[in-house]
């Protein structure tokens, strides 16, 4: 097959890059040569620090054990987000990867808890929710159960530097090519307009087939080269520049993500193993760098260990993220504020797609059109996610809440919320990587409050649903009897495998 796709090109390392190189090559294996150039006078974000459960697939995928993978990145475990002053100022909620109660055919727990509400039964919806019980309380095991009530669903919370230089160690071992050097020219062929190779600094060229950009938000191949264009969402999402800086560990790790909400953005808490990662998310419309600096400076809470670094973005996706013979992976297909820690998702997901509709003898417009819709899909629908936090404030205290409170947000996001508020439905939209359980969450914790429940859950009296209540909480609490500290999970865990 003259077309078929032989060599593949990397362009930029870092997570991107070594997780595009690592997956790609352990799947397709002797099909395919894969050489990954980068640079180390080129540094990288890496601050993509949390992630949300579907990474625990990509590295089972890849056979890492998962004791020497939380070693080697300095890993803790994450059961939730944790969210601190986002609907009004002193009110907290949590975004769990978890579900409440036990959801039956047609009807889901929450609609038993509506009516409790209504019949005047105060109580916590997140008390029959297991990873939340387990956050509160700093704990954490691998549960093997088979009833579906005590699964417990968990991502990790990692130094993404760290992570990157292990996948490269695992990438060169698979055969995988590393070429050190800086990018100075692109080549492309005249007729059909796809690139054919890179120029180095030192004189050297890489030819490829297939091109994967993880060069960060500049995409040099998908953007400066192929001129693909940028869909800017800032209208939406206003937050534009982060400020990141490392801090010392506290004494306990926490097994959750903390998003503190301030006049201007937000700040997000990441606890590792070695060190707690700190960052600023704000508009640079309302905040200045040196404000910036003092918000987040002053709410630290442990000694900084750097200086801390700005980085500008824009909120929004590259219009075609596979473009000719180019894929882009990571910052270059577009950006997303690690609000609901979906940065190095994307990344995965891009990989995974690639993969399932990768060309054998060559790139043709069926399968370029099939991987850009459903990227698409997928950047918008987490997009809304992370619009519908802001929207649904109720804080006065800054311009920039008021401003976000009232913006037209896209139409899906307000059907979304009158669904539900009008009877408690949940709806699950494919390439939505967020499920029921993570859209009622936010909701219920911004302030919305169905008016309505499933009829299912009008079959039970009173005395009924309040027993079932009781009981379903009964045994979301039995796991945590024997189940050890989060600090004391991973110390045992690390050690002993």
């Amino acid at each position: 097959m003259k077309n078929r796709i032989g060599k593949l090109v990397i362009v930029g390392g870092g997570t991107a890059g070594w997780m595009s190189a690592a997956m790609l090559k352990r799947v397709l294996a002797d099909q395919i040569e894969v050489e990954l150039v980068e640079s180390d006078a080129i540094g990288i974000i890496g601050v993509g620090e949390a992630t949300i459960p579907p990474i625990q697939l990509f590295n089972s995928v890849l056979g890492l054990d998962e004791a020497e993978f939380l070693r080697e990145t300095k890993a803790s475990i994450k059961l939730a987000i944790k969210f601190e002053n986002w609907r009004v100022q002193g009110e907290s909620y949590y975004h769990t990867f978890g579900a409440p109660g036990r959801s039956q055919a047609f009807c889901h727990f929450h609609h038993f808890w509506i009516r409790a509400q209504q019949a005047g039964h105060t109580s916590n919806l997140w008390d029959y929710d297991l990873n939340y019980l387990c956050a509160e309380a700093g704990k954490f095991a691998k549960l093997q159960v088979n009833d579906p009530v005590w699964e417990m669903q968990y991502a990790y919370q990692f130094d993404a530097s760290l992570y990157g230089q292990y996948l490269r160690r695992y990438s060169e071992s698979l055969g995988v090519k590393r070429t050190e050097g800086l990018i100075n020219q692109v080549n492309v062929n005249s007729e059909s307009g796809d690139i054919t190779s890179v120029v180095l600094k030192s004189g050297a060229t890489v030819a490829g087939d297939l091109f994967i950009d993880c060069s960060g938000g500049r995409g040099l191949l998908i953007n400066q080269e192929l001129k693909t264009g940028y869909e800017d969402w800032g209208h939406w999402l206003p937050c534009d520049r982060a400020m990141a800086i490392p801090s010392e560990r506290f004494e306990t790790t926490v097994p959750y993500t903390r998003s503190i909400a301030h006049s201007a953005g937000w700040q997000w808490r990441i606890p590792l193993q070695h060190r707690n990662g700190n960052g600023l998310v704000y508009s640079s419309s309302h905040y200045s760098d040196d404000e910036a600096a003092d918000i987040l400076l002053g709410n630290l809470e442990s000694p900084t260990l750097a200086d801390p670094k700005i980085i500008p973005f824009r909120t929004g996706r590259a219009k075609k993220q596979w473009n000719r013979n180019v894929v882009a992976v990571g910052l270059s297909s577009g950006f997303l504020e690690p609000l609901e820690s979906t940065s190095i998702h994307l990344i995965q997901s891009a990989i995974v797609r690639l993969i399932t509709l990768f060309p054998h003898a060559g790139v043709t417009p069926e399968l370029v059109d099939e991987y850009n819709r459903q990227s698409k899909f997928e950047f918008e629908y987490i997009r809304d996610f992370i619009i519908m936090h802001y929207y649904l404030n109720e804080r006065d205290d800054s311009q920039f809440w008021r401003d976000v409170r009232n913006m037209n947000v896209p139409e899906r996001i307000t059907q979304k919320i009158n669904l539900f508020r009008a009877n408690g439905t949940l709806t699950k939209d494919n390439f939505d990587i967020f499920l029921e359980s993570s859209w009622l969450q936010v909701m219920l914790g911004q302030g919305i409050t169905p008016r309505d429940y499933h009829p299912l859950a009008g079959k039970l009296t009173v005395e009924q649903l309040l027993d079932k209540l009781a009981k379903t909480k009964e045994t979301k609490l039995q796991p945590m009897a024997n189940m050890p500290g989060h600090d004391e999970f991973l110390a045992l865990y690390c050690e002993t495998r």
